[in-house]
């Protein structure tokens, strides 16, 4: 019979300062994990299941969307849909980049670090899909052609690369 041994859980006493997370007491996994007691650890009440868990099933969600929207938009010959498009992948990027994040961090300080730079990087690509369909489709008609409307898309690309490096920087 297969047994599934889980990765036993550690106290923030048990744990570098680095894996610390405020307010949270038990539940850490330990911080040399591998990749496999990472997945195991997708099983076991950690304090990192709920965000792993409100992150990874919101991926199949918008996937399941986009796939629906894909059999009904042409995507590919219909110039008007690539807002839509991009949003619609920043969507699923950046939910399933954040389960991959919470998953995978207890492997070591420098993976954490990595995790969470993947992190930042896709709620900021998230940001900028969220802008780039807000220019198309959402703005209002009387600030199109305008200096804002020009300059909205290209300022969100500075705010996603430089959000992405200041928190980067900040950890």
């Amino acid at each position: 019979m297969l047994s599934l041994k889980l990765p036993r859980l550690l106290s923030i006493n048990q744990v570098p300062k680095v894996f610390h997370e405020h307010s949270i007491i038990f539940g850490y996994r330990p911080p040399r994990s591998t990749a496999t007691d990472c997945l195991f650890s997708l099983f076991q009440l950690t304090n990192e299941t709920v965000n792993i868990w409100t992150h990874f099933l919101p991926t199949w969600y918008f996937l399941w969307n986009l796939l629906a929207l894909s059999y009904t938009l042409d995507f590919w010959n219909e110039a008007y849909t690539w807002p839509l498009l991009v949003y619609m992948l920043s969507s699923c990027i950046y939910p399933f980049t954040s389960s991959c994040a919470h998953t995978f961090s207890s492997m070591s300080t420098r993976a954490r670090h990595i995790c969470f730079f993947f992190d930042y990087g896709a709620l900021s690509l998230y940001s900028l899909g969220s802008a780039t369909v807000y220019a198309a489709y959402i703005m209002p008609d009387k600030w199109i052609n305008t200096a804002f409307h020009k300059w909205f898309v290209p300022v969100a690309v500075f705010n996603t690369v430089v959000c992405t490096g200041l928190s980067c920087y900040s950890r």
